[in-house]
């Protein structure tokens, strides 16, 4: 019953929202990929909307239920009846009578399953679309055929692009640029790309990346004048920065409160983007201003003990979990007494879980000082760091018994490396939604208020 019910009323949320945009005929902006699209909807908005009127998707709506929400312009009514009401009372306001609706709107779009994305498609058509990541092993895949299977539904949406509507990929994502110029091949005259990333042809080109560092002082690029003394708590990573080369002009590039290579990608992304919709370099960045990394991507706070957090709890993936410690590399030693590691499991590899798990293992020695895994698969990622000499006594894995639900294992852990932890560590926190990782993270905050900041804290998701 309660399946029919969730039917019924997904098919009226896509023949409302159908509706509702051939109504308005907004210029819909579709933001795809198998990592990093919230932030990138985010910064294309934020970009955007410097020339436009527009609504973006909250947080990650991005499904079937999702895109409607947000074309609706209503929050997630969870299992709340009088919400449902209010919420369709809502969508036939908008289909019946005069409103002032956005002229654009950016709308995050993900597949969990074959096939979603078509349902998505079959409510509203992109006029343009931005492709984030494609990897070799993305997530979902344990659903589908292989990876190519999931990387050509992510693509799907730039399939349905108009002849010369924008389309945004990563110039460093080989697989992105083969379905680009197979799809050009197929179609004849199709969608005008635009790129971003470090390759040297890109559009948006990002140059000389690293984390943007101080003292107290002010003095930024871990340039720490003379006193050996200072001592660690007066360091400070405020975030990344790179230089962005648009056209052969080189501008300044930062993402405060946040830590990983990946942080700029995003908004690159939304440059790229801007720059395909006629705006100039100098607008575009303007935009950014307004542009603040989601919560549980990275982003960074003050930790009990004097430590540092990077809170990437909103959800993992092998690409994510490689980018992130490359980007923890890059921290001095001296802004750094330890780098604690905290992975859990990454969900949804099917048949390459085992050999994912077991490669991130071995990516750690080297990186941190300290391990500590969280999840039944993540002990594939301790057993591998092991193997590879990283001293037992750095390294602790806390699995979920029998009975027990991954949240209370994450307090478990959450007790013990705070515990563990001295002063100056800085600790990265990151695994997928199922293992309920943003719980080792609040616990640990310096200032309760901070945890306004972190992931999947409504109410229902507190319930799980």
């Amino acid at each position: 019953m309660r399946k029919l019910l969730k039917s019924m009323l997904t098919a009226l949320l896509a023949s409302l929202s159908r509706s509702i945009v051939r109504k308005y005929t907004p210029k819909v902006v579709m933001v795809t990929g198998s990592v990093g699209k919230t932030s990138t909807k985010d910064a294309v908005a934020a970009v955007l909307a410097e020339k436009f009127y527009l609504r973006k998707s909250e947080k990650s709506f991005n499904s079937e239920i999702g895109v409607p929400l947000t074309i609706i312009g209503s929050k997630n009514p969870w299992s709340n009846p009088l919400a449902w009401l209010s919420l369709f009372g809502k969508a036939l306001v908008l289909l019946f009578l005069p409103n002032d609706y956005p002229q654009m709107l950016v709308l995050e779009v993900g597949a969990d399953q074959p096939g979603d994305l078509q349902k998505i498609l079959r409510i509203v058509k992109p006029d343009a679309v931005v492709v984030t990541l494609l990897p070799s092993v993305p997530v979902h895949v344990e659903f589908y055929t292989g990876p190519e299977q999931v990387r050509e539904e992510e693509f799907s949406p730039a399939r349905a692009l108009q002849a010369g509507a924008p389309l945004i990929i990563s110039a460093d994502d080989s697989f992105a640029s083969d379905l680009a110029e197979k799809t050009k091949e197929e179609k004849g005259e199709w969608a005008t790309v635009t790129t971003y990333g470090t390759a040297e042809d890109a559009t948006a080109r990002i140059e000389d990346i690293s984390v943007w560092l101080a003292d107290m002082e002010g003095m930024v690029n871990g340039n720490v004048q003379g006193n050996e003394q200072r001592n660690q708590q007066e360091k400070q990573i405020l975030g990344m920065q790179a230089k962005l080369v648009v056209e052969g002009r080189p501008y300044p590039l930062t993402v405060p409160g946040a830590l990983g290579r990946s942080q700029l990608f995003a908004p690159a992304a939304a440059i790229a983007t801007g720059l395909a919709f006629g705006m100039i370099a100098s607008e575009a960045l303007e935009g950014l201003e307004e542009y603040t990394t989601p919560p549980g991507r990275g982003r960074v706070f003050e930790g009990k003990k004097g430590t540092l957090l990077i809170d990437d709890t909103y959800n993992s993936s092998p690409a994510a979990v490689e980018e992130i410690l490359a980007s923890l590399s890059l921290i001095p030693q001296e802004y750094a007494k330890r780098k604690v590691v905290v992975l859990g499991d990454m969900l949804e590899l099917g048949v390459y879980s085992e050999a994912e798990h077991a490669r991130v293992g071995h990516m750690v020695k080297g990186v941190a000082d300290v391990l500590i895994t969280l999840g039944n698969r993540a002990k594939g990622i301790s057993d591998a760091a092991l193997a590879d000499g990283m001293p037992v006594e750095k390294v602790w894995h806390f699995g979920v018994e029998e009975g027990e639900k991954p949240g209370d294992a994450a307090l478990k852990a959450a007790a013990h490396l705070e515990q563990i932890l001295e002063e100056g560590d800085v600790v990265l926190v990151k695994g997928s939604q199922g293992v309920r990782m943003e719980r080792i993270v609040r616990p640990l905050l310096a200032h309760y208020e901070d945890i306004s900041g972190l992931v999947r804290q409504d109410e229902e998701w507190q319930k799980r």
